[in-house]
């Protein structure tokens, strides 16, 4: 089945706002490329360097509605050209070699790694691979949400604790926190194409056992120890009651999805339950950690 590629000329200052455009309209992932000839080179580890001028890709499904996107993206410098809009069709396999052109072995933290098939990571000790290739469940590392919260999972001792992914995509984040020995894992998406591919690539990872995936409606937990939820800010503003509801006292809540200049307005949504541990920031995107009073 074909797939529907927009893609949009933006300065690198208005990328961050691109992708949360993008992904509220509905895109099943977007990816970032470069627009001229401009070489970035030797990124530092979970960096995501940006070029002057990017190719920001939104792939939808096949029956989105481009006139709806064409309006979500108006209010973007760029998008407002209609020379700098461009639409294609895409196939499965075209789509995923695209992909595998690109991705290599990423590093989060000091162990941490996210490695796609065929590939492998230098030799070091107690390294932890996530052996993930991208999939249409967004989650492969490559955006700055994701790469904040695996360095966090990185940071953190998960061993033994109960942790609760929230809008799991792709399942990277259950499953990292699995293969640093999380006790069990429950990965929630409203997304039925989600919960395949996190159930897949748990099964790959040798984490079936601990991984369990939940639709939104069907989940009802016991008390977490940690939630994460790397979603956007409008969502996690709304789950706020739901996802507080979820870890038990102490417990942690990680946030990402959003913006650097959306923290302040997230962490007042959960407050006065929590408290604001840590803040981290990529590339205009922020990872709010929270503590349950």
């Amino acid at each position: 089945m074909p797939w529907l590629e927009v893609s949009l000329r933006v300065s690198r200052e208005v990328v961050p706002a691109a992708e949360e455009a993008l992904q509220s309209l509905g895109a099943l992932s977007v990816t970032l490329q470069d627009d001229a000839d401009v070489p970035v080179l030797e990124p530092g580890p979970s960096s995501t360097p940006l070029w002057p001028v990017v190719q920001v890709r939104g792939l939808f499904e096949h029956t989105a509605d481009r006139a709806a996107i064409l309006v979500g993206l108006q209010q973007l410098p760029g998008a407002d050209r209609s020379a700098h809009v461009e639409w294609r069709e895409v196939g499965d396999e075209d789509w995923a070699r695209a992909w595998m052109d690109r991705f290599e072995p990423m590093r989060f933290g000091r162990r941490l790694w996210v490695v796609p098939s065929g590939m492998s990571i230098p030799p070091g000790p107690d390294q932890v691979a996530v052996r993930l290739d991208p999939g249409l469940a967004f989650g492969t590392g490559t955006h700055p949400t994701t790469a904040l919260c695996l360095a966090w999972l990185d940071a953190h001792d998960v061993s033994g604790k109960r942790v609760i992914d929230y809008g799991c995509g792709s399942g990277i984040l259950g499953i990292a926190a699995a293969l640093l020995g999380a006790a069990r894992v429950d990965s929630v998406d409203n997304d039925p194409q989600a919960l395949d591919a996190t159930a897949d690539n748990a099964a790959r990872n040798s984490v079936s056992g601990r991984i369990h995936c939940w639709s939104p409606e069907r989940f009802a937990a016991g008390p977490a120890d940690i939630v994460l939820a790397n979603i956007l800010a409008g969502p996690l503003v709304e789950l706020a009651p739901r996802l507080i509801g979820l870890v038990g006292s102490g417990g942690r809540i990680v946030l990402s999805g959003l913006l650097e200049e959306q923290v302040n307005e997230v962490a007042t949504a959960y407050q006065p339950a929590c408290e604001a541990v840590t803040s981290a920031t990529l590339d205009g995107w922020a990872r709010l950690e929270l503590q349950i009073r």
